[in-house]
């Protein structure tokens, strides 16, 4: 039965269904890239019109990315709790996604936040668990800096902050103030998202223009390099494009995506290190 409506999530918190959907269909298929089976278990529980979703203007490789893109940042956490077992993760704007059961819950020492919306909060209580040894909730926007006090208490351990489908949806002054509150307050951190090209930006909200409440994206970059521009200590230390790396079910798109992300840098994952942890 159906437990929630369409009504419990607007704006950019109704985007975090998008992934969620993807990664449902995803884990069915026999040859998934990724399996997340409590994705699969929330579509069919929140009772939320997808037809919303399957209704975004997306073709195969549209959809293919965005898993790609999941299943790298899920990379990028393994390794540095392999750097770092008790390290603090932030996971901004988490969505209903459930990283930490898949990639920190076995490490056994990590602290794990997952940052958002109250109402996008409230959905992960009621669905997928309310906070436990370990792991906390964070129920606000990340331009609330409220935040940055509950997590400060671990501040001499080491920091990684995710931001998955994040940011194109700030404005770059709140991307700029967010990534210089980082610097100052967490030196040393590492930080890793996705980002749109300025094209690609100005290329999705065409594309969804005709449906209604889906958020517009406001932010992209052409090279990660810009941001260490904003401030001593930003470095880029490495980039993702679904193009790096061989992916058989990307084989018959490459045609064409590869000469269409060369020129236009649709979709990046930047890991950035936020200057040198003190001591």
């Amino acid at each position: 039965m159906s437990e929630t409506t369409n009504q419990d999530l607007s704006g950019v918190a109704e985007t975090s269904l998008i992934p969620l959907y993807l990664h449902a269909m995803e884990t069915q298929r026999p040859d998934a890239l990724i399996k997340d089976e409590k994705a699969v278990e929330l579509v069919t529980r929140l009772g939320y019109d997808f037809d919303r979703v399957r209704r975004i203007p997306m073709n195969d490789a549209n959809r293919m990315v965005i898993i790609l893109r999941n299943r790298e940042i899920d990379r990028h956490v393994r390794d540095f709790l392999a750097r770092h077992p008790d390290a603090v993760v932030v996971h901004i704007g988490c969505g209903l996604d459930s990283r930490f059961d898949r990639v920190a819950e076995r490490n056994g020492q990590a602290e794990w936040y997952d940052l958002e919306f109250p109402q996008v909060i409230e959905l992960r209580r009621r669905f997928i668990g309310d906070e436990r040894e370990r792991y906390h909730l964070l129920a606000c926007s990340v331009l609330d800096n409220a935040w940055l006090e509950t997590v400060s208490v671990h501040r001499q351990r080491p920091f990684l902050f995710l931001a998955e489908g994040v940011f194109m949806y700030l404005r770059e002054e709140q991307v700029k103030s967010l990534v210089l509150t980082l610097l100052d307050h967490f030196p040393g951190a590492e930080l890793v998202f996705d980002s749109y090209s300025p094209t690609h930006v100005w290329l999705h909200n065409f594309q969804i223009g005709t449906l209604g409440r889906v958020a517009d994206t406001q932010w992209g970059i052409w090279h990660g390099q810009k941001l260490e521009g904003w401030g001593d200590g930003i470095r880029l230390l490495d980039e993702w494009g679904f193009m790096d790396r061989p992916e058989p079910r990307l084989a018959r798109f490459r045609w064409w995506l590869r000469p269409f992300d060369s020129l236009f840098r649709t979709l990046r994952v930047y890991h950035f290190q936020l200057g040198k942890a003190a001591g």
